[in-house]
């Protein structure tokens, strides 16, 4: 992070831990994820470190502590960006995790580490130099830009972005917070990052429901069929789980084992490499005041929520909704 105000969107903040604190805390890498009452600050660092911390929209955010090495596509500052990196081609030809599993012990030694490096790229993020300046993204941001096609092939990096899912990184961080309200400028890419968010926390969440809602029903369709789907399938095997039913689907997306019949001969049949599905589903649903009315939600998208078409109220939605997000005292998003 650079050590100034880089625009009106955030703000570096300066002391706001002791040093003596900061110094022993990342030593034993002892910062948990989430909220800090006794400084009031939300972490988002999910490798018990924290450095730079951030006002967002009020909400003071803690990232992770600097690294001393980061990827440098350049030793010119001028050439320092964002570049992202095609899947090494004895990988990119294969398709499941079946086919993984088949291939040489030879083979997947090579490249485990490749794939382990780019989980934990998914749940912590990653740091790059952007002219000269180390720069930290999320996790999300990090599945947004190198794994998620959209129309144009793979998003460009936008520093209004990366701010972006800062926040959003801090709400799902916050367990007080039900999540956000983006008002943003046509052509952002809102769509399409909240399809990747969507199909990033459905590929990696076990039990769980992702809804998604916009103006219109069709609008919600197009949306789950157009990008969310297209998102998911387009993920490297290591990201893809075991899915049910068809690899186009028009109203769910299933990532559970595919149902098989019972007969009298394979009733009580059972081998120790057993499949497990994550038994989670993106599906959408139509318009209405009483959409995913009585459901449990981990994620709800609202795409077009301003331009909801009367009679249909996003208000009352909402207050049918909030309670599909939260379990007892515990939000979801």
């Amino acid at each position: 992070m650079q050590k100034e105000t880089q625009n009106n969107l955030y703000t570096l903040l300066s002391d706001v831990v002791p040093k003596n604190v900061l110094t022993t805390k990342n030593k034993a890498r002892s910062w948990e994820y989430g909220v800090n009452e006794k400084y009031n600050i939300i972490v988002i660092s999910k490798d018990g470190t924290i450095g730079d911390v951030v006002s967002i929209q009020g909400l003071r955010i803690a990232l992770p502590a600097t690294p001393k090495d980061c990827f440098k596509r350049d030793e010119s500052k001028p050439n320092q960006y964002w570049e992202r990196k095609d899947i090494p081609k004895p990988l990119s030809k294969i398709q499941s995790i079946f086919q993984w599993n088949d291939m040489a012990t030879e083979f997947k030694n090579q490249w485990v580490d490749y794939v382990e490096n780019e989980f934990v790229k998914r749940e912590r993020g990653t740091w790059f130099y952007s002219n000269g300046i180390k720069t930290y993204i999320t996790g999300s941001h990090f599945m947004y830009l190198q794994w998620t096609k959209i129309d144009i092939g793979y998003p460009d990096f936008r520093e209004a972005n990366r701010i972006l899912y800062i926040f959003w990184e801090a709400c799902k961080a916050d367990k007080r917070s039900f999540g956000m309200d983006y008002l943003k400028i046509r052509r952002s890419g809102f769509s399409y990052m909240g399809s990747e968010e969507c199909a990033n926390t459905g590929t990696i969440s076990k039990d769980a429901r992702i809804g998604i809602l916009s103006k219109t029903g069709g609008d919600a369709k197009k949306m789950f069929t157009d990008k969310v789907v297209p998102i998911a399938n387009n993920y490297p095997f290591f990201f893809k789980p075991i899915q049910d039913g068809m690899d186009k689907p028009k109203t769910e997306l299933a990532f559970r084992i595919p149902a098989s019949k019972i007969t009298k001969k394979n009733m009580f049949d059972s081998t120790d490499d057993e499949l497990y599905g994550l038994d989670t589903t993106i599906d959408w649903k139509n318009t209405d005041d009483n959409s995913y009315d009585g459901e449990k939600l981990l994620l709800l998208i609202h795409d077009e929520s301003g331009k909801w078409i009367k009679p249909n109220n996003i208000l009352n939605n909402w207050r049918v909704t909030k309670t599909c997000l939260r379990l007892g005292s515990k939000n979801y998003r």
